[in-house]
């Protein structure tokens, strides 16, 4: 047999099975070049850059979390100016409202026309919505620009946490939410103080003309840089019914949360149609995302060991903490005698401490190789304090350093569940599960403020108004009554800690890309 001929015949031999099966299902797919990705890599970001890109993404968090909390104390005035009491409660509502029916809008739509753009779109929307807040001439007016202001806010929060994961590394990613988690702290402590002092002695306006600077200022810092960040995002056609029915059971589920026990019974004919519309919405919205070629929001990332259990125990963290924050003013200035000033610095434990437990649970993240242990300890450590509050009485600096080692406690599952989520996923569905993220977040930290504000009313018997012109019949509730009944807070605090604690044991720990130790530089 000549050469030719034994050629011939291995041009004849028959692939093995596996490969050839292999081989039939590789995409013969064309796709545009301009959909290609790039054949060079991008040059990496300087830690310089690094640095500038986070700076500028701590001060767009700050105004998204400022505005949460910056408003309230200047209602009083605002409704004076306008003549309007009734329908103060729809400036803050229409902002959360907004703000949360969006998020999965926003980190959907980042994976599919980028970053830039969308934060570009969500800081144009907030500082639009500022201005007009300050021009507003009537309530019905500022009303509507706090909603559109709620959707450029809600917008900030997934994309700023996604443009992180791309310069990031999962590894070094939990140290900078840890940051971030203090941004909240600081916004949360700072609003109520500068809304109450621009409100008294310059004008309320002040509150909303302030994010114009900062919002230019972010972008100006932002937009150079952006250029440098890796993208990982996809084009493709958008699933705006999917889209849409998300936000509208959103909506209504926030709806009901609000009005429920206070403008109108829970069991009101009124109550009753709306959390069966919301019900109606949201399987509409899960049969479609199950049918749909490209859904909104792919069910399948909601699935899994990973994304469900971050999702509950985050949830519950943030749940907590917040329907906590809102409750303690009252238990303070009624079993401790506080004033309102008091009683706000009083909360600065559970805000502070929570941030140094996010930070230990990040510095962790960037060293160890069994990174979910840390949550799991102190998940458990919250629970342990958490029943202590629950079953003992304590003098107020008892109380405090009981509050505080809750909290650190608590902390450690922000960064932990974050970067889990982030990491269980493709790079070009971060954004998708980034907003997902905000968005249950968001609704149960709504749904604990509902249950724990129930919790108080079936267990006093009474119509508690946080209001500071019902203050009267708040401080008329004997201590014991008052103390009673916050131990059933507590105790719904400490149940979510455990559901979160639970939760963190079975959630699957995957290895995080990036290096051991963050580099010296970037640590600085």
């Amino acid at each position: 047999m000549n050469k030719f001929e034994r050629q011939d015949s291995a041009d004849q031999t028959t692939l093995p099975d596996d490969l050839a099966h292999e081989l039939s299902h590789i995409t013969t797919e064309v796709i545009e070049i301009s959909d290609a990705p790039s054949l060079a890599p991008r040059a990496p970001l300087t830690p310089d850059e690094v640095r500038t890109i986070l700076m500028s993404l701590l001060l767009t968090m700050f105004l998204a979390a400022l505005d949460q909390t910056i408003v309230a104390t200047a209602l009083p005035t605002i409704g004076r100016q306008f003549n309007d009491v009734s329908n103060l409660s729809w400036v803050i509502t229409a902002y959360l409202l907004a703000s949360t029916a969006v998020a999965p809008v926003f980190g959907t739509l980042s994976d599919i026309y980028g970053r830039r753009v969308m934060i570009t779109v969500s800081l144009t929307m907030f500082t639009v919505g500022s201005i007009l807040c300050a021009v507003a001439p009537n309530m019905p007016v500022l009303i509507l620009a706090r909603g559109l202001q709620g959707l450029g806010g809600g917008g900030i929060m997934p994309v700023v946490q996604t443009v992180i994961s791309d310069v990031v590394s999962p590894r070094e990613r939990g140290q900078y939410q840890a940051y971030f988690s203090g941004v909240w702290m600081a916004a949360g402590l700072l609003g109520p103080v500068l809304g109450g002092v621009f409100a008294e002695h310059l004008h309320w306006s002040m509150i909303f003309w302030i994010n114009v600077p900062l919002a230019l200022g972010a972008l100006a810092l932002l937009l150079p840089k952006m250029g440098k960040i890796p993208v990982f995002h996809r084009k493709r056609k958008v699933d705006w019914l999917g889209g849409v029915l998300l936000m509208g059971s959103a909506v209504v589920v926030m709806l009901v949360l609000t009005w429920g026990g206070n403008r109108y019974l829970w069991l009101s004919p009124v109550i009753l149609s709306m959390i069966g519309a919301s019900v109606a919405l949201a399987f509409a919205f899960v049969w479609h995302a199950n049918n749909a070629d490209e859904p909104f929001l792919p069910l399948s990332l909601m699935r899994g060991p990973i994304a469900p259990y971050a999702m509950t125990a985050g949830g519950c963290a943030l749940g907590a903490i917040t329907g906590l924050t809102v409750q303690l003013p009252l238990y303070y200035e009624v079993v401790y005698h506080l004033s309102a000033s008091e009683a706000g610095l009083a909360l600065i434990p559970i805000a502070a401490v929570s941030t140094c437990g996010a930070a230990i649970a990040g510095k962790t993240m960037s060293r160890a190789k069994h990174y979910k242990r840390v949550a799991v300890v102190g998940t458990s450590m919250a629970v342990v304090f958490g029943t202590v509050l629950t079953v003992t009485t304590l003098p107020l600096w008892g109380f405090l350093i009981v509050l505080a080692l809750f909290a650190l406690g608590l902390g450690t599952t922000f960064p932990v569940s974050v970067v889990s989520l982030q990491n269980s996923v493709a790079r070009a569905q971060i954004g998708t599960v980034t907003g997902a993220m905000n968005f249950f977040r968001s609704l149960m930290s709504s749904f604990t403020v509902a249950a724990f504000t129930a919790i108080l009313l079936m267990a006093l018997g009474a119509d508690i108004s946080l209001a500071g012109e019902h203050r009267g019949s708040v401080n008329s509730i004997p201590v014991a009554d008052m103390i009673s009944a916050f131990r059933y807070v507590f105790g719904a605090a400490t149940a979510l800690l455990a559901l979160g604690a639970v939760c963190m044991i079975a959630m699957e720990e995957r290895p995080l890309a990036g290096p051991a130790t963050p580099p010296a530089e970037m640590a600085e």
